[in-house]
């Protein structure tokens, strides 16, 4: 059961990433886009990681499963890489859109190389 919903979830991640960071890129070249729900977007869909990170470990401690080193790899770089989008925030105000927009894109990325190790 969590297996499959692990495997599910993690098209959840990738795709919600990446319209989380084609939105954020479209808001940088097109203010209307620019609205409060976007940054609720992105934080859920970051939040998205941590959910699946969780499952993955809670497979692996309690279930007995293993993974692919390099895909365990994936998953905790996804929550290190969150965790610098963030740090990053108020430093690049300007460009918060595209620091979001490519950290969007950037996370799908490893999303779909994990899946791919899988």
């Amino acid at each position: 059961m969590i297996t499959n919903l692990h495997a599910a979830w993690a098209w959840m991640v990738i795709l919600g990433n990446a319209a989380a960071g084609f939105w954020c890129l479209g808001a940088h070249w097109w203010p209307p886009l620019r609205v409060r729900v976007l940054w609720g977007f992105v934080v859920f869909m970051e939040l998205t990681i941590f959910v699946q990170v969780g499952m993955g470990v809670y497979l692996m401690a309690a279930e007995g499963l293993s993974a692919p080193a390099m895909h365990t790899f994936y998953g905790f770089i996804s929550i290190v890489s969150v965790a610098i989008l963030y740090a990053y925030r108020t430093q690049v105000r300007a460009w918060q859109y595209l620091l979001y927009g490519f950290g969007g894109l950037f996370l799908m990325g490893l999303g779909i190389r994990a899946l791919l190790l899988a």
